[in-house]
């Protein structure tokens, strides 16, 4: 893991958290997180009933997905969404592929971003934020280069710079680039232009699977580290 927080002291405008500093930006950022993920809560809770009703009739129990995923400082948490996918599985009882196990139901859960509904809880809880880099499989912690792991400096989040700049369409490197350039450049007028530019892209539904893919295809595991 990317380490704990373990000391804090406040020096000026800004608190120092075990060497990372809080910035007003990132107080305001919470702020805002808090509020749009209580707000979208209460306002889209009849699209996310609906959304669960619909789901229990197709594809059955359970209605979430839960999954451990990497967040901010390489802590793990559970990233809640709603289900796209059967549990059909080979005789051998190991899943299927996703392209085997994802229906034109989920397809269209996916396409329309209604899937991703429930992570305002993971906003909302502060494993999450509306903006920032994609939280991926603790699986893939090892896989990282150094570099690449600075994604982790930052919460994750609903939609980034990666999603609003190819989606699932971006090979693995040029993804995790534009993670890091988002750490490098976040700023309060960069997260309103990709939550503007993720309305453009739920609406087009451009870039929903890798190419060859039904989602988006695994980080290789035996990736070159820097």
């Amino acid at each position: 893991m990317l380490g704990t927080i373990r000391a804090m002291s406040t020096t000026g405008s800004e608190t120092k958290i075990a060497g990372a500093r809080v910035s007003g930006y990132e107080i305001v950022k919470r702020s805002i997180d808090l509020f749009v993920g209580i707000l979208g809560m209460i306002a889209l809770a009849p699209v996310a009933a609906v959304t669960a009703i619909l789901i229990r009739r197709r594809l059955g129990s359970p209605v979430l997905f839960l999954q451990r995923r990497i967040g901010r400082h390489g802590r793990e948490f559970h990233l809640v969404k709603f289900r796209t996918m059967t549990d059909e599985r080979d005789i051998s009882g190991e899943l299927l592929p996703d392209e085997n196990r994802l229906t034109s139901f989920g397809r269209t859960l996916r396409a329309t971003s209604l899937d991703e509904l429930p992570e305002l809880w993971n906003v909302i809880k502060g494993d999450m934020s509306l903006v920032g880099p994609r939280p991926l499989p603790t699986k893939y912690l090892p896989r990282y280069t150094p570099t690449e792991l600075r994604r982790h400096e930052v919460r994750p989040g609903i939609t980034g710079w990666a999603q609003v700049n190819g989606r699932n369409q971006l090979g693995w490197d040029d993804r995790l680039a534009s993670d890091v350039w988002y750490v490098d450049n976040r700023s309060l007028m960069t997260d309103l232009k990709v939550l503007a530019r993720t309305v453009k892209v739920v609406l087009s539904r451009n870039g929903i699977s890798s190419e060859g893919e039904a989602t988006m295809g695994e980080l290789p595991a035996d990736r070159v580290v820097e």
